[in-house]
């Protein structure tokens, strides 16, 4: 008798469903696919925001929008481990904030902010590490020689890398570096100099 009943319960399981049921079933494994599909695309680590760019101020200031505690807010965002000429350092002041310009691509970019373990400079500006496309920002404006690598914060994740893109544009003359018209004050002294 017990065996009649399994069977009885397993070609019970097995007949087929109504049209209704197998909709309202797809529906519902769809919906949760869906569901699951949008939870991993904009997921970033807790150390790292997506922002868009409001406005270049200089090459190594920029205003967001987008951060976390303030998403409609403008927000300043300093690059960390780099010391960028003052806009007033010609020429290469202007040309750190064109690179940094070319390598965002303007105002409205998305880009993602890396923290490290000081969050906040003296005047409450962020620091961050600013990546664009898989592309370190702050290194490569020390790589191409419009700006200098300086360890000013507690702030040293990528120290390694801005020390040898520092070197590489010392060994290739580039931007501030560059043995024909070279920067003769550090952006910190020329700021001091010039209050």
């Amino acid at each position: 008798m017990r065996n009649k009943h399994k069977q009885f319960k397993i070609t019970e399981f097995l007949m087929p469903m109504r049209l209704g049921d197998w909709v309202r079933k797809i529906a519902i494994l769809a919906c949760l696919l869906l569901l699951v599909s949008c939870q991993g695309k904009n997921q970033l680590p807790n150390n790292e925001a997506q922002v868009k760019i409001a406005r270049i101020v200089s090459g190594q200031s920029l205003e967001v929008i987008g951060m976390a505690e303030q998403p409609n807010l403008i927000s300043q965002v300093r690059l960390v481990g780099i010391d960028a000429p003052d806009l007033r350092q010609r020429p290469w002041g202007e040309a750190a904030k064109e690179q940094l310009e070319n390598l965002i691509g303007g105002a409205e970019q998305s880009v993602t902010l890396e923290f490290d373990l000081e969050t906040k400079d003296k005047i409450g500006r962020t620091l961050a590490y600013v990546w664009k496309n898989k592309v370190l920002l702050n290194e490569e404006l020390v790589k191409q020689g419009n700006a200098m690598f300086v360890e000013r914060s507690s702030n040293h994740k990528y120290d390694q890398r801005l020390e040898r893109a520092q070197q590489w544009a010392r060994l290739m003359g580039l931007g501030i570096w560059n043995p024909e018209k070279p920067m003769h004050l550090t952006p910190a002294e020329f700021r001091r100099q010039n209050l």
